[in-house]
């Protein structure tokens, strides 16, 4: 036996490379991230599929013999990150994500020294940064002291921890969820959907209230909807209200809605996801007003932060709530009763989740180096350049745009003298997608074919706007010519 473990030990060393071994992979990878970075400026923002590399992806199977680091590297390099995609500044569609130098290297850091950021006695220090970047979110935002939260996967868990929060404040249990209505829109995120059917609440009866002319939840109607409701005995409980719909980003009235939810005893969560990290900068924070107010919120920092992907957040007003919905004990975890105080609540009390890696670091970092300005400039920024394209283009011949950009959405189309302006729009957005120096994305409203260009690249600038410009009215035109 001992023979035998002598040569798996041996066998398994592979596993954990001595310094000159590491030293041979990191400079390979960061040989590989630079040249990836130096490229971005004049790579694609975007190559359909089959644009890639013709080798077969048969080439990443796995075997059980060691490979190339460099083959490896080749492979990535021809089949998976041969475009610039959402690092680019030219990424206009749905939501980019930017991914920050300084968050890689924090990602890398948190890899390496693998904290784990569960359980309060296992990593003091890791937690406590994630309590505080928590709790700078929940004072940009406007929260009180009582508020709590949790760093997510992204915007899906987050909303689910929220309405999880809220189904147990308000004592839901399965016999009542047939009479517990639901107020969202037709601009609600899926992933709210999503969160309801998984929590249980697929029965709750839902409401979608009318919008006005900018795509935003009218709060006399919602009114109207929850005292109807309550007159037909049925049991008004949660509001979902957007800060920055993905499809159009539009921002619900929110000072208006908290009111109603207030006065009628309901629970308001308002899905920020995109446009919450606004209230950083003065205009977003003004377009945000009433945020403040939401018994709970979201927010994803793998969109308005630049933060890698895998980076949401949730916060909850009350922070009684979110324990009461997500505390738990377990025999083996007894020793965290003599580690620590029994004040400390750690971060698996607040979350579903109970394995979970150190997402602190990789926001935590990129603040202590930068400091928040330029976070708050390049937000402004953003919201800037949508205005300039929304001025920009409803000058242009046969465009006619959208609502005024409540943050750095701008929904637009082309309409044509002659033919189906649904179609035409369909040929101009793959005639922008098939270019490739930009990337767009289009959406359906009220029946028709809509452009949308999503202003949030870490890497977008003024540029970037008169380079989509100068293509949309070159793609028009070549259109228009050909019949």
């Amino acid at each position: 036996m001992k023979e035998r473990i002598k040569q798996l030990e041996t066998a398994a060393r592979v596993l954990d490379p001595n310094t000159e071994a590491r030293a041979l992979l990191r400079d390979k990878v960061i040989q590989y991230t630079e040249k990836y970075l130096e490229q971005l400026p004049v790579a694609p923002a975007y190559r359909a599929p089959g644009h890639h590399s013709t080798g077969s992806y048969e080439a990443s199977a796995i075997s059980e013999e060691p490979g190339d680091m460099q083959t490896a590297l080749t492979f990535l390099g021809e089949n998976v990150d041969y475009a610039g995609a959402t690092m680019s500044g030219g990424y206009l569609a749905f939501i980019p994500g930017s991914g920050m130098y300084a968050s890689a290297l924090a990602d890398y850091m948190a890899a390496v020294t693998n904290r784990y950021v569960g359980v309060y006695f296992a990593s003091p220090g890791g937690i406590e940064i994630e309590r505080w970047l928590l709790r700078w979110m929940a004072d940009f935002i406007g929260y009180p002291a009582s508020a709590a939260g949790d760093l997510t996967s992204g915007g899906s868990i987050a909303n689910l921890v929220a309405v999880v929060t809220a189904r147990d404040a308000h004592g839901l249990k399965a016999k009542h969820y047939e009479n517990a209505v639901v107020y969202l829109s037709e601009q609600t995120h899926h992933s709210v959907d999503k969160a309801l059917r998984i929590a249980g609440l697929k029965e709750c009866p839902r409401r979608y209230i009318p919008l006005d002319d900018r795509f935003r939840m009218r709060p006399d109607a919602l009114e109207k909807a929850i005292t109807r409701d309550r007159k037909a005995g049925l049991y008004p409980w949660l509001i979902i209200a957007a800060a920055g719909s993905t499809d159009t980003g539009a921002v619900d009235p929110l000072v208006p809605i908290s009111d109603l939810a207030r006065k009628y005893g309901l629970w308001l969560h308002t899905d920020g996801a995109y446009g919450a990290p606004f209230a950083l900068c003065d205009p977003g924070k003004t377009m945000l007003q009433g945020i403040e107010q939401s018994d709970s919120l979201i927010l994803d920092g793998h969109k308005g932060l630049f933060l890698p992907y895998g980076s949401g957040a949730v916060l909850i007003r009350d922070r009684k709530h979110l324990i009461q919905s997500h505390h738990y004990s377990a025999s083996y975890l007894q020793d965290a009763e003599t580690l620590v105080s029994p004040d400390e609540i750690s971060p698996s009390e607040m979350s579903p989740e109970l394995s979970r890696p150190f997402r602190g670091l990789r926001l935590w970092l990129p603040l202590k180096i930068a400091g928040v300005a330029p976070f708050r400039a390049a937000l402004e920024e953003k919201i800037l350049l949508a205005r300039y394209f929304h001025e920009k283009i409803k000058q242009m011949d046969g465009f006619t745009v959208g609502p005024y950009p409540d943050l750095s959405i701008v929904t637009f189309r082309y309409l044509p003298e002659h033919g189906d302006a649904n179609t035409f729009n369909q040929k101009l957005i793959s005639a922008v997608q098939e270019d490739g120096r930009i990337f767009l994305s289009s959406t359906m409203l009220d029946g028709k074919f809509t452009l949308r260009m999503a202003v949030l690249g870490l890497r977008t600038h003024q540029d970037t706007i008169d380079l989509a410009l100068t293509i949309l009215q070159e793609k028009a035109k070549a259109i228009k010519s050909a019949g």
